[in-house]
């Protein structure tokens, strides 16, 4: 089945605009919803590679964060966990969305795991994708603020292709092309207090009070999970599923595209 944008759009939830891109076979929004939210840079439309793929099976939502994109952005927001956690609740329930699949990678996995625990309903699936597994007492996030920050700053400045390149090398002209365009629209604040919040927020506690089958991909090359990780989240939630894509960091999509859809194996139903 092919794959068709469908539209860009805006809902009123949590308080705030938050904005998303929609995507669905054949220009149908039939199909099992799939709510995607992306990580801690990364506006929805970055995603729109995955999604695409994605939108062949599943009626497929990408949110802007709040802070990010299109969505509500500005000194007079809140960007905590809990906070941008109740925005995924409120997305779901604003657009009345049944036995969705609830996916997140990296900062936005961590948002989809909390959001089990503050009231998500009618969610069918979860899926984490190399979330950070620091908190306090913990392992350090292997990257680095200045990373986030200094990309967003040039960004603002006016940043070009090779710009882009010194912080994400690996990268599709495609892909740097398009970071280069709407990085900006990511407010530093937001950013800095979620990188901070890797560290001092424990979403391990979490983890017990999931009771929707649950699949963990982890970036074979990223270092954000290792083995030490995986058994601990195990031992917490013993019905999860895990997966590696061994060739990829933590970007793991945007290193290994096929990669990224083997390891979803049949979790989610169809072959992706």
């Amino acid at each position: 089945m092919s794959s068709t944008f469908l539209y860009g759009a805006n809902v009123h939830a949590n308080g705030i605009r938050q904005h998303y891109l929609r995507y669905g076979g054949n220009g149908s929004s039939t199909g099992q919803p799939l709510v995607l939210i992306p990580g801690i840079t990364s506006p929805a439309v970055t995603w729109g590679f995955v999604a695409e793929r994605l939108g062949r099976h599943f009626d497929t939502y990408v949110i802007d964060v709040r802070g990010r994109g299109l969505s509500s952005s500005g000194p007079q927001l809140d960007y905590d966990t809990d906070t941008c956690a109740d925005d995924v609740v409120a997305f779901t329930h604003a657009l009345g969305l049944e036995n969705a699949v609830l996916a997140g990678h990296s900062m936005g996995a961590r948002f989809a795991v909390r959001a089990m625990t503050r009231g998500a309903k009618a969610v069918d699936k979860l899926v984490l994708i190399d979330p950070p597994v620091s908190g306090p007492g913990r392992r350090e996030y292997p990257s680095k603020l200045p990373w986030y920050v200094d990309s967003i700053r040039d960004c603002i400045q006016g940043a070009d292709i090779e710009t882009m390149r010194q912080y994400c090398p690996t990268w599709s002209e495609e892909h740097l092309r398009l970071r280069a365009e709407w990085l900006h629209t990511c407010f530093e604040p937001a950013i800095v207090q979620a990188f901070e919040e890797f560290h001092s927020v424990d979403i391990h506690q979490d983890l017990p009070g999931i009771d929707v089958p649950t699949l963990l991909i982890c970036a074979g090359k990223g270092g954000v999970i290792q083995d030490a990780d995986k058994a601990e989240i195990r031992e917490l939630l013993p019905s999860i599923h895990i997966t590696t894509a061994e060739n990829a960091g933590h970007m793991i999509p945007w290193d290994d595209y096929e990669g990224f859809f083997t390891a979803f194996g049949d979790f989610l139903g169809p072959e992706l």
